[in-house]
This record gives C-alpha cells, structure tokens and sequence, in this order.
C-alpha cells in the first residue's frame, strides 16, 4: 500500500492524501491550499495528480482547507464518489458555492490590474456552477455505518468532535498484494472535550497505520468555562461603558458556538438584555444546516433545549440574523449597546470591515478576537496590538479596546492528542502526522516518543511512503 500526502504536509492546510491499494486510489480530502496569493493560486489550479485516476474520495468534514478544492478535482476530470456524512454535504452545498463566488470576485480584481499591466486574463480556480455541479457526486453516510467503497476496502465514519459532522475515517483493508488485512485510521481534523453542540471525539480501539493532525501538538488549551465567563465579564464591562461588542467570527462552527453561549448567558441572565446580532449570509445559511442536524448534537445541547423549552437554539428574543446590505448598514446607525457577530473571522474580507471601520475609534467599544488570526490580517494586526490600522484604503486609529480569547478552539490541544493516541488497544506501526507547522508537529512526535515508545513520520509535500 502506498500513501501520498499532497496537502497538509508540514503546515495546516490544503488537506489532501492518496491512499494506492488493491488497484485502486483513495482521496482523503481535498481542501483549498491557502497561503502568499500567487502561490496559493497555482497550488490550487494544478491539483499534483490526475483527478480522473481517482476512483473514490473520502472527505472528513466540510472546512474550506478540507473540502475547498472538490469543484476544480470534478471539473478536471474526476467521475467517482465523493462520501462524507450528512451533515457535511449540507455544509458544503453552501460553503463551495460561497467559495466558487470568492474565486470569480478574487480573478476579476486581479484581472484588472493584469489589464493594466497588458497581461491576458486569468481564469478562476473554479465558478458557482462547478461548484453547484460538484455537488451532484456526494453520497452521505452516517455515523457506524460501514460501507464497502471500493474492491476489499470498507470505510466506516467515527465521530471527531471537531465540527458538525466532522468525521474520523476508518478503512478496514484487505490487502491482495500482500495477503493481509489492516486498518488505516484518518483522524481529520481532531476535536477536543467540552466543545458546545457537538459530541466529544471517539475513541478508536485499533490501527495499523494512522495518520493524524497536529495543529496544537506544542499547546495546552484554557479551559472551556474559564473563557465563557471571560466573555461575559467583556460584555457586561463593554455595556456598562455604552459600547458595542464587535466580534469577527468564521462563519462556520465558531458563530454557531458564539450564538449557543450568548443563547445560555441570556437565559441565565449572566448578561444584560441587548441587542445581538449575526451579520453574515453564509453563517445564516450555515445556520440552517446546523438546525437541520439535531443527530450530531451533545448531551449538553439536547439538556439546553429539554430543560428551558426552547423550540431552537440557535434563535432567542434579543438575536437577529441579518441577510440583506440594508440591514447590514442599519446596524451601524444604532448609538445603544449591541453585540455584533460578522464574518470573515480574519476580518479580512466581507461585512465585518465596516462594522470595524465605524465603531473602531469609539474608545467605548470593544473588538473581540475569538480565533486563530493569520499573520499579514487585519485580524492579526489588532491581536497584535497595532494602533492604527487601514480599512478599505483609510488609516483608522484603534481607540477601541481589543480583547481575544483563544480557547474556544476546535482542534484538540496537545494533551487531548496524546490522550486520544493512548486509548488505543493496538498502537499503530505506521504514524504520520500532518496538518501541523513543523514546530508542533515535532513537539507532538517527541511527546508520542517519550510516552508510548511510537515512530511518527512528518511527510514532506508530495512524499510517497510505503506501508
């Protein structure tokens, strides 16, 4: 059996690995690479194999550096299924589309300066319709569900707690070369305990080959509740000085999660009565799904709508989703307190630059970090501090109060990795780990060394193994 990691080698992105066995190739992800624009773009638009060689794929969950390449992989050729769970297909029937409009608006600015330059014009990685084309190869299966996908291969799905439908992939495989059945055990992106909505990732009992994220092998998280009352206590300081909340937050998963905590503030009366509001359509839209898939829900959010009678979490009194510009811009002329929720969660693109650029020199309101923040991001510049900052082309001061808080990850930490590899019965003979910077990646193989005496390989892009 040969394995080929073409994505999520050495960095945390672009997720994509070719399992060769029995005849056939298995795709595990194929998700957007996202770094320097040039870079990225040709990444992109040339996938590094022939995607009609591909028989099958398997997608872990419905994240962008997972999913966001799927488009280009059917329109340049690739004619087999493409299995995922559910909730993912939901997901992804709104976050490609989405994706698809990002990369027409991207080339059709870049177009116009390589017009100027006297340069032809460049083609989109993918449209809207070969996204919405690309859907048509899903196939959704459940969680324990194993399904024989291609000859003498059976794929079951595991939960990973790490987002609404995110999955552990197990391939139970009989080898017809070499005369032996073995199992290759795909974390994905590995949740971490207590996350809200969703389950906690399982325990798997057995591999024989495993391949693993890394993203926090060399940090520990804080813990779930101290953050929640981090951000209440921001709230209520930030109201009692007048202000407002903004928050730029990724449309998928961390909303939902702000939205469930804010929901359990107010019911518990933790927070004062304000106006909240989602501004974003794909998060609305993502929403939706998250409504529609109640089978992913944790004891915790099923207890939340037992025992206060709630028809809907992710809806209350004080909330508003707003889906139109108009009321978009009428969040702006508010002057009372208000908490705002808008994407992109970098506060790099979309409805959260005017939000920030009208509220950010009001030393009564508080801009609220709440993810990890790329470096070069506006995002990043406020996390780090910058005073002054420039928004659609204007310098601003930041007279705003900048808080962040990053515990409310969805990946596990290093402790959580170390203990999921530990609840093995049979510790894998083969380990690689991917979807890490080389840093923690190390950090996490030492640790994987000292306590329970396992070789761990970091692949390189483009590195071919044999197992």
């Amino acid at each position: 059996m040969k394995i080929t990691f073409y994505g999520a080698a050495r960095t945390v992105t672009g997720s994509q690995h070719m399992i060769e066995v029995n005849g056939q190739r298995i795709l595990l992800d194929c998700g957007l690479y996202q770094g320097h624009r040039a870079e990225a773009y040709k990444r992109n638009m040339h996938l590094p194999y022939d995607p009609a060689s591909v028989d099958v794929m398997v997608l872990s969950h419905a994240h962008i550096d997972h999913s966001g390449n799927i488009p280009n992989l059917v329109k340049n050729g690739f004619r087999g299924d493409i299995i995922c769970t559910y909730a993912t297909r939901d997901l992804c029937a709104t976050m490609l589309l989405d994706s698809g409009h990002i990369q027409e608006r991207d080339v059709e600015f870049l177009n116009k300066k390589r017009k100027r330059r006297g340069e032809g014009p460049a083609e989109p990685i993918y449209t809207q319709e070969d996204a919405a084309q690309s859907l048509d190869s899903f196939i959704g299966q459940g969680y324990f569900r194993p399904r024989k996908i291609a000859p003498g291969i059976t794929l079951t799905f595991r939960d990973a707690g790490h987002m609404l439908g995110s999955t552990i992939v197990v391939l139970d495989i009989e080898d017809q070369e070499q005369k032996r059945d073995l199992r290759l055990v795909f974390s994905g992106d590995l949740g971490r305990k207590g996350i809200p909505i969703i389950r906690d990732p399982e325990m798997i009992d057995r591999a024989d080959v495993l391949i693993m994220e890394s993203t926090y092998g060399n940090r520990v998280h804080d813990d779930m509740g101290f953050e929640t009352k981090r951000i209440e206590q921001i709230i209520v300081d930030t109201y009692r000085r007048g202000g407002k909340v903004i928050i730029p937050a990724f449309a998928v998963g961390r909303t939902q999660q702000l939205v469930y905590m804010l929901h359990e503030l107010r019911l518990k009366g933790d927070i004062p009565k304000l106006p909240i509001f989602v501004d974003s359509p794909l998060a609305i839209n993502v929403t939706g799904a998250f409504r529609s898939h109640p089978e992913c829900y944790d004891a915790e959010i099923r207890e939340f709508i037992s025992g206060n009678k709630v028809d809907d979490p992710f809806g209350f009194d004080d909330l508003t989703y707003t889906r139109t510009t108009d009321q978009s811009k009428q969040i702006n002329f508010l002057r009372e307190p208000a908490i705002v929720i808008s994407a992109s969660g970098m506060a790099e693109t979309g409805r959260i630059l005017h939000h920030l650029k009208n509220n950010i020199e009001d030393e009564r309101n508080t801009i609220l970090i709440v993810g990890f923040q790329a470096e070069s991001t506006l995002g990043r510049r406020l996390y780090d501090g910058d005073r002054r900052v420039r928004i659609f082309g204007e310098e601003y001061d930041v007279r705003a109060k900048v808080e962040a808080t990053t515990g409310l990850s969805g990946h596990a930490d290093r402790i959580g990795l170390l203990e999921w590899v530990g609840a093995y019965e049979k510790r894998p003979n083969h380990m690689f780990l991917v979807h890490g910077e080389l840093e923690p990646a190390m950090a996490l193989a030492d640790g994987l060394h000292s306590q329970f005496g396992l070789s761990a390989k970091i692949p390189d892009w483009k590195q071919s193994f044999e197992v």
